[in-house]
């Protein structure tokens, strides 16, 4: 099935290769107000957040939760942007129905089958995260629960799976990326972030992403990533998101629409 036109299309307003960016979690306004400000000057119109976090450690920040969606919504009429974030639990699905544009389902759900079903019967645009230690051929089978349900509006997220080597927090599967664009007609994209863990590589890794045929780039920036709530380490400042992207499109520019 070729969709990916259609589905690219409806998310990204035609743009190529498109970026969705914003902070791990949502942790007040001013914060999402000066993030949001900043990235649509870039031109970028998709934001994430999450306001639910799974998180490893009950001690962890787990998010705002439906406060965090409210404070989304708002956002969103704004700066009239189009919002991803997770869905952890169907019984919060109505709700994300009227806050967000598209719903995130997590590595830790990719499993989630049931939950899979209920976003099959949806008509929103579903992102769809790879399990840390899912093989190809499960993440596929994982992506049929949703198709199957009726809804094609599907977009396949690499972010990296478990390994032994921790120089980086996940391993970048970019061979996973070409195999999806080979073998499906669905958009796929690359989430910088959370494979990487890190920032000094992001640049070159999100070149090699995109030509390895990636539709678009997941990337996490915040305000003040050292006091962040959640995922500090990885998180962009502004004014190094702003140098990341300078340095991406005059990659881009000056060899002639190559990555």
């Amino acid at each position: 099935m070729d969709s990916s036109k259609e589905i690219l299309n409806e998310i990204s307003g035609h743009q190529y290769p498109f970026f969705i960016a914003g902070p791990c979690s949502v942790e007040n306004y001013n914060m999402m107000d000066k993030i949001v400000g900043m990235l649509i000057k870039k031109g970028i119109n998709i934001i994430r957040a999450g306001a639910f976090k799974p998180r490893t450690s009950p001690n962890d920040f787990q998010g705002l939760g439906l406060e965090g969606l409210r404070i989304l919504d708002e956002i969103r009429k704004k700066y009239k942007v189009k919002i991803v974030s997770e869905i952890v639990d169907a019984k919060y699905l109505d709700f994300m129905l009227e806050t967000v544009d598209i719903l995130q389902v997590g590595a830790r759900n990719m499993h989630n089958f049931e939950l899979l079903k209920v976003l099959g019967r949806t008509r929103i645009p579903v992102i769809l995260k790879r399990g840390m230690c899912a093989t190809i051929n499960e993440f596929k089978c994982a992506a049929e629960y949703i198709v199957q349900g009726g809804n094609e509006k599907l977009v396949l997220c690499e972010r990296g799976i478990r390994s032994y080597d921790n120089s980086t927090r996940n391993v970048l599967d970019l061979s996973c990326v070409a195999i999806l664009k080979e073998e499906t007609g669905y958009p796929v994209i690359v989430d910088i972030s959370h494979s990487l863990g890190r920032k000094d590589i992001a640049l070159a890794m999100t070149k090699a992403s995109l030509a390895a045929g990636a539709d678009g780039i997941m990337i996490e920036v915040h305000n003040n990533p050292e006091h962040a709530l959640s995922d500090s380490k990885q998180q962009m400042s502004l004014l190094e998101f702003d140098r990341y992207y300078n340095k991406l499109v005059y990659s881009y520019d000056t060899v002639g629409g190559v990555w």
